[in-house]
């Protein structure tokens, strides 16, 4: 079925070694085909609690206590959105958003998007691999130099899984999630928070916006949580499962994933809070403000928290999470080059390409300035997402609000405005960051 709208066909369907690998049920119990779509949602929770989130969470934490768990909550909310508009995407035309930008661009406007969604996947890269070799530092003392270029052998597992199944991606991702959830649970009991004003940090308030230290951190948070990569990942991976073409076939799909889009991301939520918690609670109540290096909060948590556990706990959370973090952002490297650019490159060859983009800067700033460069990397990097997020965000809203390219399946008016605001919003907070980076706040 061809929608009209489109100004050419869609060609080769996304990561079309797994597309539509896995069967969907079209009898038996609701909950049976809402395991079936359960995956995917994980694979893009996984970008919401990246390192580059850490370090940002750490950052807000340990200057401003609870405060900034507003921000984590309000940019979780506007992930929800989004994303549902991925699965919608996906799943009504068959593309994913980079092959819905070609299809629907001219190429003077396609190539510079997919350009910047480029720089966007390497800035994603660069925080993961910086992350992954500073938690086998922290854990094993292995150099940040030598973690670096282990942390590109993470391409050999991705093609080793790839070729079993999309399914046991999944089960990597979500094994572990557990592990990381079970770190932080652990390290939130022992570090005892203040719950009353948890619960209050969860509440607006206009500091955010006036004070400008805050401002840039609640945008790196933001920046750090909506990622970019995550909306061109999300509508390709969406369209491993098998759902059939028929009309209701796709509504039930969209609901289906939708629904596991958003237990996921709640889960996320729930990562990334605890971070905060955890640096608000360890660090800033006893007056280490400025703990924004992952080695720092590392190296304090056992003195302040009484207990020798915690930082390996810590450090193995981390290690996980870069490495959940590198599968999942060279996915989405696939699919944007072969979405925007039709080239299909043996996966192996896409993903060592990617790998090499974000390990040699990552390499030169580890070996020139140590950690303390890490630190500031890892934080402009999440900066560098959030300027680059309008330029995913506003296409996506665009196509899927439009019948002529979505048909009946088109996002109706109430989400359409509900992400537009989103988009507005992050939009208007890069432009007053700008200004104030450039006034020199």
């Amino acid at each position: 079925m061809t929608l009209s709208g489109w100004r050419r066909d869609r060609g080769t369907a996304s990561l079309s070694e797994v597309h539509r690998s896995i069967a969907v049920s079209k009898t038996g119990p609701g909950w049976r085909k809402a395991l079936t779509f359960f995956g995917p949602g994980y694979l893009v929770a996984v970008g919401y609690m990246d390192p580059g989130n850490w370090a940002t969470s750490l950052a807000g934490g340990s200057r401003f206590g609870y405060a900034l768990l507003v921000v984590v909550l309000l940019s979780n909310i506007m992930a929800v959105i989004l994303q549902s508009l991925c699965t919608r995407l996906g799943i009504a035309t068959g593309r994913d958003l980079a092959q819905a930008c070609r299809d629907a661009y001219p190429r003077a406007l396609a190539w510079p998007l997919w350009f910047l969604a480029e720089i966007a996947i390497c800035a994603t890269d660069l925080a993961e691999v910086i992350g992954t070799a500073i938690g086998l530092n922290l854990l094993f003392g292995m150099p940040l130099e030598i973690g670096v270029v282990i942390t590109a052998l993470d391409v050999f597992l991705i093609l080793y899984l790839q070729n079993k199944g999309f399914r046991w991606i999944e089960a990597l991702v979500i094994t572990l999630l557990g592990v990381i959830t079970l770190c932080f649970v652990t390290q939130i009991i022992m570090a005892d928070p203040q719950w009353g004003a948890v619960i209050r940090g969860f509440a607006p308030t206009t500091e955010v916006v006036t004070n400008p230290d805050m401002l840039y951190l609640a945008l790196g948070i933001i920046g750090a949580t909506v990622m970019p990569h995550n909306l061109y990942l999300h509508s390709g991976i969406v369209q491993t499962r098998d759902y059939g073409e028929t009309l209701d076939e796709k509504r039930s799909a969209i609901r289906y994933a939708t629904l596991d889009s958003t237990i996921a991301l709640t889960f996320a939520l729930a990562v990334n809070a605890s971070i905060l918690i955890l640096a608000a609670a360890s660090f800033h109540t006893t007056g280490h403000t400025n703990v924004e290096e992952l080695g720092d909060a590392h190296t304090l948590l056992s003195p302040l928290l009484g207990s020798a556990i915690a930082p390996s706990l810590f450090a193995i959370a981390l290690l996980c999470c870069g490495l959940n973090s590198t599968v999942t952002a060279t996915m989405a490297g696939q699919i944007v080059m072969e979405g925007f650019l039709d080239i299909r490159l043996a996966p192996w060859l896409r993903r060592l390409i990617t790998r090499v983009v974000a390990i040699v800067p990552a390499a030169v700033v580890t070996i020139a300035y140590g950690e303390s460069g890490t630190a500031k990397l890892l934080i402009l990097s999440q900066v560098v997402l959030g300027l680059q997020l309008p330029f995913a965000i506003i296409p996506l809203v665009v196509f899927t609000a439009n019948r002529a390219k979505m048909g009946k399946l088109a996002a109706p008016r109430w989400l359409t405005i509900l992400a537009a605001v989103t988009a507005a919003t992050i939009i208007v907070l890069n432009i007053k960051m700008i200004i104030d980076f450039m006034m020199g706040h």
